[in-house]
C-alpha cells in the first residue's frame, strides 16, 4: 500500500475513511451529499477525495440512493424547436455534473398516459423529471411524481404549482404587448392564428390578444381568427384563410414562430409585401424567426433561462431555492411589422 492506498492501486472508499479518520458511512454521506454532516468533516473528506483522485462508482451510488443519476424530459409537444431549446438548456446545466438527460415522448391523448409515465419513472428510477406543456398542465402527473418521491418541475404559460415546482412565463401579458405594438402602428383589423385547444399556452395567448383589442376599443372579429396546431402547415392554411376573408386583416399575430412562418408563405403566395401590405408577429423567438425574410418580429420566450432554472431545481444544487419561478417574455422588434398600407 502506498500513501494509504490499497494494494490494487485504485483508491477505494476504505482508503478515504482511513486517511480521513472517519467511518465508511461518513464517507458515503459525503459522496451522496447528505446534509447530516458538519462542514469541517465534509471538507476534510472532500479534500482527500480530490487529492487521491477517487472517482465514485455511479452504479453503487445509485443503488445506495435508490435513484439513478438521470433527469427525465417528458413531453408531447408539436413545437420541435421548443423541445430542442429546453433540451439544450437542461444539458448546459447538467454539463460537468454526474447527471445525464433522458428524453421521453408520450401521447397526452392516451388513456394510459399516467400509467405509462409511472412505468417510465419506476423503470428508470429518475432523480428528477421535467414536464413540458401541455402534459405539465396535467395535475395527475404532478401528483404521481410526488407519490413516487421523484423531484419534478413543470413548465407552463401560467403558474400551475408551487414556485419550487414551476418555471412559468407571462404569455398573456407578452401577447398584450405585441398586439399593443400593432395597434400603436395604426392597425385596427388584426387577425389571429391560435394554438391548439387543450394547450394552456393557446388559452393564455388568445386571452392576451383579446384583452389588448378590448382595451383599445376594438372588436374581436371571429371571421379573422383561426385555430392552428403550432406547426408550419397550420400557419400556412390559417394564413390563406385569413387573407381570403372579405375584409382581410392588415396584421396577423400567430401564436408561435412556426405558424408565423406559414402565414408569411401565404402572404408571399398572394404577392403581398411584408410588412408593406401585411404585418406579422410570432411567438417564441426560435432560430427560424431571425432566418426568415423579412426577419420576424416576435415575442421572445425565455426557454434557456427557464431550462437552466428548472435543472437547478431538479438537482437541488446550491442556489436552487433562489431560482425564480416566473420568467418574463419580451417583444423583439424586427422587420416584419410596420404601419398599415390602408
Amino acid at each position: 500500500m502506498e500513501d494509504g492506498i490499497s494494494s490494487g492501486g485504485k483508491p477505494t472508499i476504505n482508503d478515504i475513511a482511513r486517511l480521513a479518520g472517519v467511518s465508511k458511512k461518513t464517507v458515503s454521506r459525503v459522496i451522496n451529499r447528505s446534509p447530516l454532516l458538519n462542514e469541517e468533516t465534509r471538507r476534510r473528506v472532500e479534500d482527500i477525495i480530490r487529492s487521491i483522485g477517487f472517482v465514485p462508482n455511479p452504479q453503487a451510488r445509485a443503488l445506495a440512493l435508490r435513484r439513478n443519476f438521470l433527469i427525465g424530459l417528458v413531453h408531447d409537444n408539436p413545437n420541435a424547436q421548443m423541445v430542442l431549446g429546453m433540451q439544450q438548456a437542461l444539458l448546459s446545466t447538467l454539463r460537468g455534473t454526474e447527471f445525464e438527460l433522458i428524453v421521453r415522448p408520450v401521447d397526452r391523448g392516451s388513456a394510459s398516459l399516467v400509467s405509462d409515465v409511472r412505468a417510465f419513472l419506476e423503470r428508470q428510477r429518475l432523480h428528477g423529471v421535467m414536464l413540458l406543456p401541455p402534459i405539465s398542465e396535467n395535475d395527475s402527473l404532478a401528483a404521481l411524481c410526488g407519490q413516487l418521491g421523484c423531484r419534478y418541475v413543470r413548465m407552463g404559460s401560467a403558474m400551475l404549482d408551487t414556485p419550487e415546482q414551476m418555471v412559468a412565463s407571462n404569455d398573456r401579458e407578452a401577447v398584450r404587448q405585441a398586439v399593443n405594438y400593432l395597434i400603436g402602428l395604426g392597425h385596427r383589423r388584426i387577425g389571429l392564428v391560435t394554438g391548439p385547444q387543450g394547450f394552456r399556452s393557446a388559452f393564455e395567448r388568445r386571452s392576451g390578444f383579446a384583452e389588448a383589442l378590448a382595451a383599445a376599443g376594438l372588436a374581436l372579429d371571429p371571421q379573422i381568427v383561426v385555430e392552428g396546431t403550432y406547426r408550419f402547415e397550420s400557419g400556412l392554411a390559417g394564413g390563406r384563410q385569413l387573407l381570403s376573408a372579405a375584409a382581410p386583416p392588415t396584421a396577423i399575430f400567430a401564436s408561435n414562430d412556426e405558424m408565423a412562418a406559414g402565414v408569411l408563405h401565404a402572404a408571399r403566395e398572394r404577392g403581398l409585401d411584408v410588412p408593406g401590405d401585411l404585418s406579422i408577429i410570432g411567438f417564441d423567438d426560435t432560430a427560424i424567426a431571425a432566418h426568415l425574410w423579412p426577419p420576424l418580429t416576435t415575442v421572445r420566450w425565455p426557454i434557456q433561462a427557464m431550462g437552466r432554472a428548472a435543472a437547478a431545481k431538479l438537482l437541488g444544487s446550491d442556489g436552487a431555492d433562489a431560482q425564480p419561478a416566473l420568467f418574463p417574455s419580451e417583444l423583439i422588434i424586427r422587420a416584419s411589422a410596420g404601419p398599415p398600407a390602408r
